[in-house]
């Protein structure tokens, strides 16, 4: 049984706090968010209009004490939209580099499947090295960098699905899901009069963000706990419904997620728990089910709880 989330540690539970000035009953989600910010990983937040996609990533940002930018993706975008160009000054008689909105904290890719798959490969180096390419100049991103997308998964005309290699390089697919009935007469309390976005101001800085992750890097995985994991994820390359398993660059990532958590929920060490609760959230949109996988009606939610169920738990706790 996966155990009860605890408070995070204090300046992440003032983070945790602001945000929830503003998303209403979405604390897992919240926390899922916050792994993905400890990890220095991206987040593909994936649900129907109107559910707070977008502002969960806007309110985020406000929370932190850097640079936001937002990213409409359109069917006409540019990859140069994304990442900048060299424009020919006059005066000077040279070419100066203008920066694209890509140079930033936080970047919000708003409908991220309506851009074309050239625009949506600009991406592809910033997401993974943290640089971007101009004519042959590699420049550096600013620290921490974090790309927030957003898509509607039952809006299908005019939409391009992103390939495999993108979807690989999200840490986390993140669903809000509806509010409940309470939740729901919150949130027409909260927004009736004013936007609460406006109200939100810095909880972290970049220093102590910076901080924070240097420290999870430095939460333990004791081996049975590590080989645990790996056992999972290499059973999702063997399932008979799976025609491409998870990489290792996604078992990279469900470990340092698990440390994240493991942080949050105030511990120095990772426990088998931590793996389960994250698995589906850092696999699931990585899994390519196979042609009598999709016949046979599975899914990849699906897939990964019946790879746990055989799992091996390690007994022993770190």
């Amino acid at each position: 049984m996966v155990q009860p989330e605890s408070p995070p540690p204090a300046g992440l539970d003032d983070l945790l706090t602001t945000i929830e000035r503003v998303i209403v009953g979405k604390r897992h989600v919240v926390r899922l968010l916050m792994v993905a910010l400890l990890c220095e990983g991206h987040v593909l937040i994936e649900d129907v209009p109107g559910i707070g996609k977008t502002l969960l990533a806007k309110t985020l940002a406000a929370a932190l004490d850097c640079t936001f930018r937002r990213l409409q993706f359109t069917p006409d975008m540019l990859p140069s939209d994304i990442t900048g160009s060299n424009v020919f000054n006059q005066q000077s008689a040279q070419f100066e580099f203008r920066a694209g909105p890509v140079f930033a904290n936080v970047v919000l890719a708003d409908e991220i499947n309506r851009a074309t798959p050239r625009t949506q490969s600009a991406l592809l180096e910033a997401m993974e090295e943290r640089q971007v390419s101009v004519d042959g100049v590699s420049l550096a991103l600013p620290r921490p960098f974090l790309v927030a997308a957003t898509q509607n998964p039952v809006e299908l005309e005019g939409t391009f699905p992103l390939p495999e290699a993108q979807l690989d390089r999200f840490l986390l697919r993140l669903r809000i899901g509806y509010p409940s009935a309470g939740e729901e007469a919150e949130i027409l309390e909260r927004f009736a009069r004013d936007d609460p976005v406006s109200e939100v101001g810095p909880a972290v800085d970049v220093s102590s963000l910076l901080a924070w992750q240097r420290r999870r890097a430095s939460v333990r995985v004791a081996p049975d706990v590590r080989d645990y994991l790996l056992g999972l994820v290499r059973a999702t390359r063997e399932h008979a419904d799976v025609a491409l398993g998870a990489s290792p660059r996604a078992a990279l990532g469900v470990y340092r997620a698990c440390q994240a958590w493991a942080l949050l929920e105030g511990r120095d060490f990772v426990i088998p728990d931590d793996v389960k609760l994250l698995l589906a959230p850092a696999l699931a949109h990585r899994l390519v089910l196979s042609a009598g996988g999709r016949l046979r009606g599975a899914s990849a939610d699906a897939v990964l709880q019946s790879v746990l169920d055989g799992g091996e738990v390690p007994v022993e706790a770190p």
